[in-house]
C-alpha cells in the first residue's frame, strides 16, 4: 500500500485514499466533470463532515441528510445531489455484496478478469473507470493476480501518477488528448 496517493494536494486526503479502500472507490465515483483534486478530496471532506467514513454509515444515512452534507459549502462535487446518490448507492452495494469491506473486491478476486468484472458491477463504474482502478491497484497497491496484465490499460492512467509532478503531467496529457478529439469533431 502506498503511504499516500498524490491526487489532491492535501496530505491527509492523499493518505486516506491510500489507506482506506472505500475512500479510493468513492474518489473514483466522484471523478467526473470535476478535477482529480476535487474528486479525490471528496472522501476526506465526507469524513470531516460526518466524523467517520465507512460504507455502513453512508449507506444507512437518510438520503436528504447526505444530500445536505454534499451541498454544504464548499460543495463536495459540482453536482452534489446526483453524487450524493451515487456515493450512497456505491456504499450500499459494498455493504450488501462485501459486508462493508471494499478491499474484498480485490482481495477475493480469482484473477484479473474476475477483478475487472467485480469493478464493473459497482454502481457508476464503467469500462474506463474500472480499468483505471485496475491500474491503480496493480501499480500503486501492488495487487497481483493471474491475468491482471491482460486487463490493464495500455495508456497512461492515474495508476501511473506517483507524485504531484506526475499528476500535472497526466492532466496536461489528458487535456491535450481531449482538445485533439474535439478538433477532430469527436465527442469527449
Amino acid at each position: 500500500m502506498p503511504a499516500r496517493l498524490p491526487y489532491t494536494g492535501n496530505d491527509e486526503a492523499d493518505e486516506l485514499l491510500s489507506t482506506d479502500p472505500l475512500a479510493l472507490l468513492v474518489g473514483f465515483a466522484l471523478d467526473q466533470q470535476v478535477t482529480v483534486q476535487k474528486a479525490f478530496s471528496g472522501p476526506w471532506e465526507l469524513q470531516r463532515r460526518l466524523g467517520r467514513f465507512d460504507a455502513r454509515t453512508i449507506a444507512a444515512m437518510d438520503p436528504g441528510e447526505l444530500d445536505r452534507i454534499f451541498r454544504e459549502r464548499p460543495a463536495i462535487h459540482r453536482f452534489p445531489g446526483s453524487m450524493a446518490g451515487k456515493v450512497q448507492a456505491l456504499c450500499s452495494f459494498i455493504v450488501e455484496r462485501y459486508d462493508g469491506d471494499a478491499a474484498r473486491i480485490w482481495r477475493e478476486a480469482k484473477d484479473g478478469r474476475d477483478l475487472q468484472a467485480r469493478l464493473l458491477e459497482l454502481p457508476g463504474f464503467g469500462e474506463m473507470k474500472a480499468r483505471t482502478v485496475l491500474s491503480v491497484l496493480a501499480k500503486r497497491y501492488g495487487v497481483s493476480l493471474p491475468g491482471l496484465d491482460q486487463v490493464l490499460p495500455k495508456h497512461p492512467t492515474l495508476g501511473d501518477v506517483d507524485s504531484p509532478e506526475a499528476l500535472a503531467s497526466y492532466q496536461a496529457g489528458k487535456r491535450a488528448y481531449k482538445a485533439s478529439m474535439r478538433a477532430q469533431g469527436k465527442r469527449v
